[in-house]
This record gives C-alpha cells, structure tokens and sequence, in this order.
C-alpha cells in the first residue's frame, strides 16, 4: 500500500472513528525525535507540514501508544544498525531508525488514531526531505 492511500485510509478511520480521544503533544513527537537526532549529531527537526513527498515510518498497537513510544520503538531499531557498512543485522528492521536520524530531514508531521472499540492505537510520522536509502544516515 502506497504512502498516499495508507493516510488516506487512516483519515477515513477518523472520520468513520468518530476519534474523541486528543493527540499527544506536538513536542512528544518533535522532542522524541530531537533526543534520537542529537546523539549521533545530526540537527533538531522543526515542526512545519510538508508539501512534498514524504518518508514514513508507522507503529500501530493494540492498546494505547503514546508517539513518544512510536518513536522509541523506531530508535530501539539502531541496536541492528550497522553505521559502517549501512546495512541492518541479518533478518532485522533498522530503516524506522534510519528515517528518524536522516541528516537531511527537516520536516516531520506525526498523527495517531486510536480505533473506537478500544482495540488499537496507529501513529503515522512523515519526514521531508525522505531520505535513509542507498547513503549513511548521518
């Protein structure tokens, strides 16, 4: 499912949602990100909504999921990152992390959505510039 059409789908789950529940604080997001950017040197994102093409890194839960537990998720995910050679550990994950730390990303956007029936929690971040493909991170 393409960038596009999974938001798409996650607005529609709002409205059909009838979401009451408030979004974690813009500064959960941003300084979350911030801790995780700030140790391997790279800048502090600023919040301003993107107007191109996005990265996008995606937690979901079956219960509540705070964003900065989303972030930290996507961070738990350099222990499989290998700075050196770029690469992740055989059969793991680390390009959530990758995209969080992307030295030239300079705009995030985050949103969760926590289902009427109490059984899931779904936090979408998009990064601008999207980056963490074919080059070092950082």
């Amino acid at each position: 499912m393409s960038s596009f059409s999974l938001l798409c789908f996650l607005g529609l789950l709002l409205i059909i949602g009838h979401v009451a529940h408030a979004q974690d604080s813009q500064a959960d997001y941003v300084n979350a990100h911030n801790e995780a950017r700030s140790e391997v040197g790279v800048g502090d994102c600023q919040l301003i909504h993107s107007g191109g093409r996005y990265g996008e890194n995606l937690a979901g839960s079956t219960g509540d999921l705070s964003g900065s537990d989303a972030v930290k998720l996507w961070v738990n995910e350099k222990a499989d990152y290998d700075y050196n050679s770029n690469t992740c550990a055989s059969g793991k994950v680390c390009g959530h992390y990758t995209q969080v730390v992307w030295r030239n990303s300079q705009r995030v956007g985050c949103a969760k959505v926590r289902c009427d029936n109490n059984r899931g929690t779904f936090i979408t971040c998009n990064y601008d510039p999207p980056g963490n493909f074919g080059e070092k991170p950082y």
